[in-house]
């Protein structure tokens, strides 16, 4: 907990900085609430039509395929049962990892690779990404990634910006470092262990939001999420998306 308390507080100081106006040009990302005719957030929409030139994605092309990711910031005692379901429902899905998490849940981290799931990058430090200088920010994603690639011989290609935060800057910086920023065309609130959303109407929840090249942003610190997640699975299934 106090790990998880110490990312909200990043990001708390991230917005009074930016209300400050010392980054006059950062923005949190969020896919809205209004959807188009195909049931896609309007705003995950214009994001990608504005920013897929530097490799910047809240949708993917295939209007047939649902992407299930991960962030990973801190262990909850979840994941394990997490990845039960996804390998019972023969599922792969991106676990976007923080410094914090790569360093001290190995077991697991061997055993998201062991059943064939991808490793994204959440900044080794969980930093404020328009906060930083190109050179900071190149240690933040840099440093995690050469954790990785010498402790699970993986090579990380996906970052997600903690909290949701970039710039311009931030993404051209990330796109030379040979990264895709991978945002999301759905969330909920599930990140907060402490109010946890009602299994029924989260999945849901889950459930309506469903479109065709969505990716999910879920949490695995979530009780909720870990509760319903095969049966979020089969329901997504059952509208003939692949996942």
């Amino acid at each position: 907990m106090k790990r998880y308390g110490a990312m909200l507080l990043g990001c708390a100081i991230a917005v009074a900085m930016l209300m400050q106006g010392l980054q006059a040009f950062a923005v949190g990302y969020g896919q809205g609430k209004c959807c188009d005719a195909q049931n896609r957030p309007v705003d995950a929409v214009s994001f990608q039509s504005e920013h897929a030139d530097v490799g910047a994605y809240a949708l993917t092309p295939d209007e047939h395929r649902i992407v299930l990711t991960f962030d990973q910031g801190y262990e909850n005692g979840f994941t394990d049962d997490i990845l039960d379901v996804l390998k019972e429902k023969q599922v792969s899905a991106i676990f976007f990892l923080t410094g914090d998490y790569a360093q001290r849940e190995s077991e697991l981290v061997k055993r998201m690779l062991a059943e064939g799931h991808c490793l994204g990058n959440h900044g080794m430090k969980h930093a404020a990404a328009p906060t930083l200088s190109e050179e900071a920010l190149q240690h933040e994603l840099m440093d995690l990634h050469q954790y990785v690639q010498e402790h699970y011989d993986y090579t990380m290609q996906y970052f997600r910006p903690p909290c949701g935060e970039y710039d311009e800057q931030v993404l051209q910086t990330v796109q030379a470092l040979g990264y895709q920023t991978v945002f999301w065309s759905v969330a909920y609130v599930d990140w907060n262990p402490d109010a946890q959303p009602e299994p029924t109407a989260a999945l849901q929840t889950l459930t309506d939001a469903a479109h065709g090249g969505a990716i999910y942003l879920l949490h695995s610190v979530s009780e909720t999420n870990a509760a319903i997640l095969g049966e979020l699975i089969d329901a997504l299934r059952d509208k003939g998306y692949t996942l």
